[in-house]
């Protein structure tokens, strides 16, 4: 039998178990999803807006995978310490994949960035979606005008949960806490601001539509802004999915004319979608920030920005004209990028593991040895979550051809005990059930649907209670852990 360990369980260590136990050309792959945190999912159970509950329902999907009967999914296993190197995993598993994303935000680089008031987007999806890292984040809203540098996917939901209503989000899986904030939040304006033009914003149409729907907000575009953009009057030359992006901002843009501009760096009138709601979102282009303006006392009061113009091969240029924009909450959303791994290669300009179709390389070009890469670690942070399948599937074809030297190696007789003795307390599926069961019993006595438990002891203790003790590594492989008692408690959809 060759057994893998597949670090992470996000949609690429998912797909990377899934692709490693479906395929018929090597019998007897037997999978361990490792996992950091308690509970699996990753990005979609952490990263995706509670109130996308389509997104979300992809848990289903991925559980599926991990209730394989090849496949065994343990939490609360901590890659890369000193007792749990790279070397010593390669004492229990044939084959080890990284599958760990890109764990931090890229920066501005620019004066005043870390005033207060001033934060990563991240720090703020992490804290709306009750990731347990998170538990000490607070953000209380009193901000009267919150600006998003960036106009990807992400710095959509977050405009978006920052312009809902509370009772709109009061369905969904968000804690109190959150919830409470939004509630009492004061934010009437928030900016969406890119540096680049709307035909090569990162935003998918569908999440830019949404803005346009929401019951408390109005969208404002500005006329003479987006048609800065030398694509914008004429977009057929566009890939699709840009052409759609322009296209809506065209027709949101085209309810009347903006009055001509006074001088140089004027703000010209916007036009809007969904005009007289209570809270207004801004999307903005060409803009560039050079300084956030403020002071440790008091914090950040706006974010001083540069006029760009496009240079004719796909970037901008400074024209020397400036803006101050009013704000005093900052979430930085400008990308993500990889971080380091204990024992592996790292290309730092690329922020990614240097790989040969997902096989790790070496500094000399050498694979390195049962070693591979799958993800954002592999890639970087571009795509969609079904980008990732593809990507999975190549890095578990590279393995599956090196499948013979590998199985040939002696690893530890029983992984689970072999993992205790590194110091791990692993957490095994009967022990994300007990937290689904908890997260269900805890929604239903504040009133509402499930909820999200928002911290390691709270997690760690719902695991517990369900048996989490009970990591022997019998039913490893040949039982599925749907056949479990506590399986019925599980939501199907996470």
């Amino acid at each position: 039998m060759l057994r893998v360990a597949v670090i992470g369980s996000g949609p690429s260590g998912v797909y990377t178990a899934q692709s490693l136990v479906e395929q018929q050309a090597v019998p007897d792959v037997e999978v361990y999803v490792l996992d950091r945190l308690p509970c699996p999912y990753g990005l979609v159970r952490y990263g995706v807006a509670p109130d996308h509950e389509k997104i979300k329902s992809l848990q289903g999907n991925l559980r599926r995978v991990l209730e394989h009967p090849r496949v065994r999914f343990l939490g609360n296993v901590e890659v890369g310490t000193a007792d749990l190197s790279l070397e010593k995993l390669r004492e229990i598993f044939h084959a080890v994949v990284f599958c760990v994303g890109a764990a931090t935000d890229r920066h501005l680089g620019i004066p005043g960035e870390e005033l207060p008031g001033s934060h990563p987007a991240t720090d703020f999806v992490a804290w709306y979606s009750a990731h347990p890292d998170a538990a000490a984040i607070r953000f209380t809203l009193a901000a009267r005008s919150a600006l998003v540098v960036g106009v990807g996917n992400v710095a959509v939901d977050v405009a978006r949960i920052l312009a809902r209503g509370a009772a709109e989000l009061a369905a969904t899986d968000m804690p109190d806490g959150p919830l409470g904030a939004l509630a009492d939040s004061r934010v009437e304006d928030v900016w969406m601001i890119g540096r680049r033009g709307p035909s090569q914003a990162k935003f998918t149409t569908k999440e830019l539509r949404e803005l346009a729907t929401l019951p408390g907000a109005e969208v404002r575009v500005l006329p003479e802004e987006l048609a800065l953009d030398p694509a914008y009057r004429d977009p057929g030359a566009l890939p699709a999915a840009a052409r759609r992006n322009v296209e809506v901002l065209r027709g949101w843009a085209e309810g009347s004319a903006a009055e001509p501009t006074a001088a140089a760096g004027a703000t010209p009138e916007p036009t809007a979608a969904g005009a007289g709601r209570p809270r207004r979102i801004h999307l903005r282009f060409f803009l560039r920030p050079v300084e956030m303006l403020g002071d440790a006392a008091s914090g950040v009061r706006a974010v001083r920005f540069e006029r760009t113009a496009p240079d004719g091969l796909g970037g901008v240029v400074g024209t020397g004209v400036f803006e101050d924009i009013e704000a005093q909450l900052v979430l930085r959303s400008v990308g993500y990028r990889g971080t380091p791994q204990a024992g592996l290669p790292f290309d730092e300009k690329r922020g990614t593991v240097p790989h040969l179709a997902g096989r790790v390389l070496l500094p000399d070009g050498a694979p390195y040895p049962g070693a591979y890469v799958a993800g954002w670690i592999k890639r970087g942070p571009t795509g969609v979550i079904g980008t990732n399948r593809p990507c999975a599937k190549e890095t578990a074809l590279s393995l599956l051809e090196d499948a013979a030297a590998l199985a040939g190696r002696e690893v530890a007789d029983d992984p689970v005990e072999a993992l205790r003795r590194a110091g791990q307390q692993p957490v095994p599926w009967t022990g994300w059930l007990g937290i689904e069961a908890a997260e269900a019993a805890w929604g239903h006595q504040l009133g509402r649907g499930t909820v999200k438990l928002p911290d390691w002891e709270r997690l760690l203790g719902a695991a517990g209670s369900a048996g989490a003790a009970d990591t022997s590594s019998a039913g490893a492989a040949g039982t599925s852990p749907a056949d479990t008692p506590d399986a019925s408690s599980a939501s199907a959809a996470g």
